[in-house]
């Protein structure tokens, strides 16, 4: 009898990076794979993703809505119990062997507390990382402490996860999923991306993708606007807007993007979703991801172009020396910008090495799936690096 997994996504970043690992759970053939989309993925302002996922050939085994218009801390509070309630009712009706969530968004949480109560074993991915900056920070160690096996994308990460508790022989270190996307999927060419785009390319070309920096209330509007005067100042640049994500304040950063590129047609284009194809073909093309995405931190190295990495949303996570920091100020992002383009610096893209490794991240999964013994999962013991140390 085949082993049901049930994988959960809610986002369109989240599903680009579960997308290798769920065509390979699918193409092994002794898992059944149970896919549960929710969140973003049923927005209209966030381009109805779930349409790219079906897309893909995947299908989607359930559609859960739980997001509200009011995306306050209170609307948020409301999609997290939502989920929890709409969550568990599924799961009690698949009663999947295993659930596989990955990162730290509110939807996760939710999806991993219905999990728990639902008493299905937890596979986590991407845990043990830092964003000093976000709440995720706080929600991304909560689920570690919920899940039962670890995948992680670093050395450092492991370690931190195993810090948290977690036996070690539940923890593995497999590399960053969106590295394989890189490896795998067959890439625009130049001119095809432009015509998915609507819009050529210009001389120079940034990927800027700016989200809420949700431990900060109040700041994250401020910090935009201070960006965007600063790429107004550049000259012959092509600038290519992807909206936020569904945090409190990204409503007033996607308002900000529309009145920009309305306002900048010439040089500002903006997508809810380019979907995950056209985005990293955009990275291949551009000189830089700026704002302050994970994926400048795990992806955009790969390609051997800049970040401009602002603020300290993405603070704490290991990095390729093709990032480049700076202060959520017109100072700060000036210097940055001047340093992504000084010959220097180009020429040291060249030899970056990308930390999140060459790729092959979901081919590890599946074989450890595969090897591991899945009964007993759910009695875990808390890991005692002191106690080990004096055995």
């Amino acid at each position: 009898m085949k082993k049901r997994i049930c994988i959960f996504t809610g986002s369109r970043a989240e599903y680009g990076l579960l997308r290798p690992l769920i065509c390979a759970l699918k193409e092994e053939g002794s898992f059944d794979i149970r896919l549960l989309v929710s969140g973003m993925h049923l927005q209209k302002e966030h381009g109805l993703t779930h349409r790219e996922i079906t897309g893909d050939g995947i299908a989607i085994d359930a559609l859960v809505r739980i997001l509200h218009k009011d995306n306050s801390s209170n609307g948020v509070a409301r999609a997290v119990g939502t989920g929890i309630i709409k969550f568990t009712k599924i799961l009690n009706q698949w009663k999947p062997d295993i659930a596989i969530v990955l990162g730290d968004r509110f939807e996760a949480l939710a999806m991993s507390i219905s999990a728990m109560l639902a008493r299905v074993p937890i596979a986590h991915l991407h845990g043990g990382e830092a964003t000093y900056g976000a709440m995720d920070e706080a929600i991304r160690h909560a689920i570690t402490k919920m899940s039962h096996l670890h995948f992680t994308s670093t050395k450092e990460y492991r370690s931190r996860v195993i810090q948290l508790g977690e036996d070690p022989k539940r923890v593995f270190n497999v590399g960053a999923l969106g590295i394989d996307n890189i490896r795998q999927l067959k890439l625009l060419t130049r001119e095809e991306l432009q015509r998915k785009m609507g819009c050529s390319l210009k001389e120079k070309n940034l990927l800027i993708t700016f989200h809420p920096v949700t431990l900060h209330p109040g700041r994250s509007k401020g910090q935009f606007r201070i960006l965007l005067k600063e790429l107004d100042g550049l000259k012959n640049t092509r600038l290519i807007f992807t909206k936020a994500n569904a945090d409190m304040e990204g409503e007033e950063i996607n308002r900000l993007i529309k009145k920009y590129v309305e306002a900048h047609k010439d040089k500002a284009v903006v997508f809810a979703s380019m979907g995950q194809v056209a985005y990293l073909s955009a990275m291949k093309y551009t000189d830089a991801v700026v704002g302050n995405s994970s994926s400048g931190i795990i992806e955009a190295p790969s390609f051997k172009i800049g970040t401009v990495n602002i603020g300290d949303r993405q603070a704490g996570r290991v990095r390729a020396a093709s990032v480049i920091d700076c202060a959520p100020a017109p100072a700060g992002i000036k210097r940055a910008l001047k340093c992504l383009y000084s010959a220097k610096f180009q020429k040291k893209l060249r030899a970056v090495a990308n930390p999140y490794g060459p790729g092959g991240a979901s081919e590890r999964i599946v074989n450890i799936l595969k090897r591991r013994q899945w009964s007993g999962l759910l009695t875990k013991e808390f890991f005692d690096i002191e106690t080990a140390r004096k055995r």
